[in-house]
């Protein structure tokens, strides 16, 4: 079974041999009553990566590490700051099918071999609060490092000091920790990792993709700054992928929405990025999204109706309506759930990821990549905009039925579409861009509210027509559903007055210059 903790450390170079200053300052940190010795251990790891170290270009560690309390495989995956998730399996001969495939969106699939052996002799000091509790530890660390690559062993040798935060350990106690140890004259480590380091020491590297970027793009241009936001969809796509194969909360949510974000700028920053590279990639990211929404979707209606439950007067809930929600749930998201590994294992999706890199490596730009962002980027949102304009005018015509809810879930993926395009040019635009996302925004969520009642009245429906099947009372499912179509109707009326908010000739004015 995978274990996962949260390590919050910093690294520091390794105090002079002998002078113990440091320690000494260590016992006068604000909430240290005393520094105790635990001793010292022998600790061997083997860190294994791809050929061309994809996982350490992504800040990522896979290691099999024997001595110490915690020997296993450990793989670590970067958070922000001054911390890492560590997840832990028991040893074993070869890499852990669970590691391998949270590691997936950072290998893309390519094969993990042992690549740097580091051996490490390590003392190890605990700085204890007044109530007997552990704050952090403090351990200095003897390494040999050898490279596995090659043919030709290569060695290296240092010595560093690391400090690592106890669980539920305020933050802060970092900061005055340094604080000590820069009085004793040592400062931080130059490099974030041991394999970081012993990559450097021991000459170790490979043959990787090369960067187009720098030949292509021009600083502060269009196209730079649609890149960087390109940059940062994608990662977050990496960085989700092993919360979304974990189940963690809210992962799923985030996960679609950072393939919706790169299919909406890649279609409308057309003039910037060629094509016929990037329409097979947005292609891609719909089945993505398409292959994740069941479990999204599921997720977030259940919410609302069990929220309907627990506000409903119980003498007004007949029947076992709760339980029969519960069934609905976990049947469904069952099959959400496999369907959502099975698209994250299969090799439409490293293909997808492969794309991914090589569009952020090697741009396919087009001439007006080189214009000024205020040039280039405001028709792009404009265009997106009008778009946005036509379908909430024929939305705003109708009456209330399917045709008005059919029309209103298209003026919806519009407005997310609008609100996408406005984000990479909040750098280089400013006001009149975030003013306009801010207030489209407005309008999206309650055309979203809207459609998640239409979808909820679909489902209230079945789950009565079931309910009938089997004797029970279908007064409280009617209840509900009445309930989801006033719902509705409130969002009708309100949404007149939210897009002329959004649609005020000024803004429009201001984004065009």
């Amino acid at each position: 079974m995978t274990q996962s903790k949260r390590e919050t450390e910093r690294k520091y170079a390794a105090p002079s041999a002998g002078d113990m200053a440091w320690l000494r300052e260590l016992t006068g940190v604000d909430g240290v009553v005393s520094v105790v010795e635990r001793g010292s251990e022998d600790l061997d790891a083997v860190y294994h990566d791809t050929e061309d170290m994809r996982l350490a270009d992504a800040s990522a560690t896979l290691r099999r590490r024997t001595g110490g309390p915690d020997a296993g495989w450990h793989l670590k995956l970067p958070l922000p700051g001054d911390s890492r998730e560590e997840l832990q399996v028991p040893l074993s001969m070869t890499v852990p099918d669970d590691l391998r495939d949270l590691a997936l969106s950072r290998t893309r699939g390519a094969p993990l071999t042992p690549a740097v052996r580091v051996r490490s002799t390590r003392s190890t000091r605990d700085l204890v609060g007044p109530d007997e509790e552990v704050l952090a530890e403090v351990t200095v660390d003897s390494v040999r490092a050898e490279s596995l690559r090659g043919g030709t062993t290569t060695l290296a040798a240092w010595t560093e000091m690391e400090v690592e935060l106890a669980d539920d350990t305020d933050p802060a106690v970092l900061d005055l920790v340094e604080k000590a140890l820069r009085k004793s004259g040592i400062d931080r480590a130059a490099h974030p990792s041991k394999l970081a380091r012993a990559l450097e020491e021991t000459g170790l590297s490979a043959p990787r993709l090369p960067d187009g970027r720098a030949e292509k793009v021009v600083p502060g241009s269009a196209g730079d700054e649609v890149l960087r936001w390109v940059d940062e969809q994608v990662r977050t796509l990496v960085a989700l992928d092993p919360a979304v194969r974990r189940d963690l909360p809210d992962s799923v949510h985030r996960f679609r929405v950072a393939c919706r974000r790169l299919r909406s700028v890649l279609r409308s920053y057309r003039s910037v990025l060629d094509r016929e590279i990037t329409d097979p990639i947005r292609e891609d990211l719909k089945w993505l999204g398409g292959e994740l929404a069941d479990a999204r979707d599921r997720e977030v209606l259940a919410e609302r109706l069990d929220a309907r439950v627990v506000a409903a007067p119980r003498e007004l809930v007949l029947g076992p309506v709760a339980a029969r929600l519960q069934a609905w749930h976990v049947a469904g998201t069952a099959e959400a759930r496999r369907r959502t590994l099975d698209a994250l294992n299969s090799p439409r999706y490293l293909a997808l990821l492969d794309s991914l890199a090589t569009l952020t490596q090697q741009p396919p730009l087009r001439p007006k990549a080189g214009r000024k962002p205020t040039k280039a980027m405001p028709k792009a949102i404009l265009k997106e905009y009008d778009r946005l304009a036509a379908r909430m005018a024929h939305a705003l015509d109708l009456p209330p039925g399917k045709d008005l809810d059919k029309a209103l879930h298209e003026a919806r993926k519009a407005a997310k579409k609008t609100r996408y395009t406005t984000e990479p040019a909040h750098a280089s635009l400013g006001g009149p861009a975030k003013r306009l996302g801010k207030r489209v925004k407005a309008v999206q969520r309650v055309l979203g509210d809207h459609q998640d009642s239409v979808v909820a009245r679909d489902t209230l429906r079945k789950l009565a027509v079931a309910a009938h099947a089997a004797g029970e009372p279908g007064f409280t499912w009617g209840l509900f559903y009445g309930q989801e179509q006033a719902a509705a109707a409130d969002r009708e009326r309100q949404l007149p007055a939210a897009w002329a908010d959004a649609s005020e000739p000024r803004l429009r004015k201001r984004l065009a210059g």
